[in-house]
């Protein structure tokens, strides 16, 4: 029985892959993992437990990749996994099964993703991979992002594993301290999507990427409800699991949330993917010792991976859960402690290589950066109601509750030691206070699932004997209008005082369905089209398409990230103050700009630049005066912008 699944962990995938229809691959591996795992009693509860699973063992597989000479490719990747499954299922004797329940809260969660596919989505929908350049490089923290992706592609490995290499591929120092899970995770998917490990025509895997990253946030918005009604627990049923489902996904929906994609937070995204479904299933064990264990080492491992300051959440989540369940764990602790323990040393492994690039920690945790914008009162009172509810008499001997209670408060008071450090040392909150404190508007997002124990079910001979059948029905569909109405904002055709927007269309959510393509898509395309066609693949590109020193930064680093060169990237920087090229300008702006773009050609390793100049007189006069300036061999070719 054993050699037939091995033999077949290996035939099924090399099969697929000879066909090139090595995705079918990926609902293979979730439902082969959710078939052995003996977690929750629905069908979509097995589903997503195994989907983490499956993510934290291809991010441990994916350090055997960095250290082997392997290439990030289906076949032998999609064979470990299998055989793994096989063994795992021979060694625990378990016959391969899948629940079939299926939970009319499901459509809830489901239909949670979708909503939120369709605004987050509506930017692109329908429109060709040129047509989606203005709304898709919106914000230049994404170019980074999808550099880390195609650099995983090209080592097949995790660049922290491989700096000397990485460091060519990505803006230094991101090569040793950026957090890479999610790219890695992202990466080896989209070998399967193609059946290859080559990137492609980098345009069109800049459009892929960019679609994984709404995908994930559709994801994210779907699994903050699925998480709310598992803690909820069996005891949440009938309309108590509507109004549960329903509210919070009326407040995700109508949550800042979405700026995320707006600014670019796509480590973070996924991170909080990985964290939501963590907090759940520890916060409510509802399963073996050695499926909690394994679960345990794969909540760190995402969430670290993916985004490792948030991996403090679920690391903070399995001490209070140790010492709540404690005497559950009691008769297998040793063994449950020791499989965490390697989960949390694979977990740290990124982060303690990071500080062999001198990666001062104290200077980044203080860093400035683009955050997130929230009213703190959603934070603060969602915060505070997580606590009233797990205090309330009916929760307070529940170990749900008070595993929640505990978690969501060390969270918190981190979170609040953290911005008092930051206020007595720089005199504001910063960038990773932001971070942090999404993290914990998430948690307590997760928590309103312990509020539906507390709510009235209707009694079985109450249904029978003086209500009709349909009675809870009805009450579910009520109480999910009426959620939707209170915390989403929606006025179900209800006209507004003055015909005013309501606040639903005031929400980040649907600002963002109707966002206005920004002003790199010209330049972008002419780059494209035009000029990535005449330059040499190997030399660095410096685009002085304007005379504004942000856009010709911008549109270079974009052509870096395409011609997968972004090491050169940090030799930018000055781009920023180089505002020539576009037209004419007076001899003092040529002046003060032609010292800070000397500065960056000659940081710029190698001999050889090439520079595309949009006004003629312009280029002919750098033709003259950079090569003599700089030592270098230019090549600066007339690039007028197209209209």
């Amino acid at each position: 029985m054993l050699a037939g699944a091995l033999a077949a962990s290996w035939i099924l995938p090399a099969a697929l892959d000879a066909l090139k229809l090595d995705i079918v691959l990926i609902p293979v591996f979730v439902l082969a993992i959710a078939s052995v795992l003996r977690v929750g009693g629905g069908l979509l509860d097995r589903l997503v437990v195994a989907t983490l699973v499956l993510c934290g063992a291809v991010l441990g597989l994916g350090l055997v990749l960095s250290v082997g000479s392997w290439a990030l490719i289906p076949v032998p990747t999609a064979g470990l996994i299998l055989s793994a499954v096989s063994v795992s299922a021979w060694v625990t004797g378990r016959t391969p099964r899948l629940p079939l329940r299926l939970r009319s809260s499901d459509l809830v969660i489901l239909g949670t993703g979708a909503v939120v596919w369709h605004y987050i989505h509506r930017p692109v929908a329908g429109r060709s991979t040129t047509e989606q350049l203005p709304y898709i490089l919106s914000v230049e923290d994404r170019f980074i992002h999808f550099s880390i992706f195609d650099a995983v592609h090209k080592l097949g490995a995790f660049p922290f594993m491989d700096q000397e290499a990485g460091k060519l591929l990505v803006k230094t120092p991101t090569e040793a301290v950026y957090p890479q899970g999610s790219h890695f995770l992202l990466a080896w998917f989209d070998t399967f999507v193609r059946s290859t490990a080559d990137l492609g025509d980098p345009v069109g895997a800049y459009t892929r990427y960019y679609t994984y990253v709404l995908v994930a946030f559709a994801a994210l918005c779907a699994l903050i409800v699925w998480a709310a009604r598992w803690v909820g627990g069996p005891r949440l049923t009938g309309w108590r699991t509507a109004a549960v489902c329903t509210v919070v996904a009326a407040v995700v929906i109508a949550s800042p949330l979405a700026g995320m994609v707006r600014v670019g937070f796509d480590s973070q995204i996924i991170g909080l993917v990985f964290m939501t479904v963590s907090i759940a299933l520890i916060v409510r064990p509802a399963m073996g010792w050695g499926s909690y264990a394994l679960v345990s080492a794969a909540a760190l491992i995402t969430v670290g991976y993916a985004y490792n300051i948030l991996a403090a959440f679920p690391a903070m989540a399995l001490v209070v859960a140790a010492i709540v369940y404690r005497k559950r764990q009691r008769r297998h602790r040793w063994r449950l402690y020791a499989v965490q323990a390697a989960g949390a040393a694979i977990a740290l492994v990124p982060s303690v290589l990071s500080l062999t690039a001198k990666f001062d920690v104290a200077a980044q945790t203080q860093a400035p950066g683009m955050y997130l914008s929230f009213d703190r009162s959603l934070l603060v009172g969602l915060v505070l109601l997580v606590v009233v509810v797990c205090l309330l008499p009916g929760n307070q001997r529940s170990g749900v509750s008070r595993t929640l209670l505990l978690t969501i408060g060390s969270a918190t008071l981190v979170t609040a030691a953290f911005g008092v450090w930051q206020l007595s040392t720089i005199d504001a909150l910063s960038y990773y206070f932001e971070k942090l404190a999404i993290g914990v508007l998430v948690i307590s997002l997760i928590g309103l699932g312990a509020a539906g124990a507390l709510l009235r079910p209707f009694r079985p001979w109450a249904r029978a004997l003086s209500r009709p059948w349909w009675t809870e029905g009805v009450a579910a569909v009520a109480v999910s209008a009426t959620a939707l109405s209170l915390f989403g904002g929606f006025q179900w055709g209800v006209p507004s005082v003055d015909r005013a927007p309501t606040s639903f269309q005031h929400s980040e959510l649907v600002l963002w369905s109707k966002i206005k393509p920004g002003d790199l898509g010209p330049p972008a395309r002419t780059m494209i089209h035009r000029d990535l066609k005449r330059v040499d693949p190997n030399v660095p590109v410096i685009a002085l398409y304007s005379s504004n020193g942000y856009m010709n930064w911008r549109v270079s680093f974009f052509a870096t990230t395409l011609m997968g060169d972004s090491g050169v990237a940090a030799a930018y920087d000055e781009l920023l103050v180089v505002w020539l090229g576009g037209d004419q300008v007076g001899e003092e702006q040529y002046r003060s700009s032609f010292a800070p773009l000397t500065r960056v050609i000659g940081r710029i390793p190698g001999p050889k630049v090439t520079l595309l100049v949009g006004d003629p007189t312009i280029a002919e006069r750098l033709r003259r005066e950079l090569p003599r300036a700089t030592g270098k061999q230019i090549t600066i070719l007339d690039a007028p912008l197209a209209g």
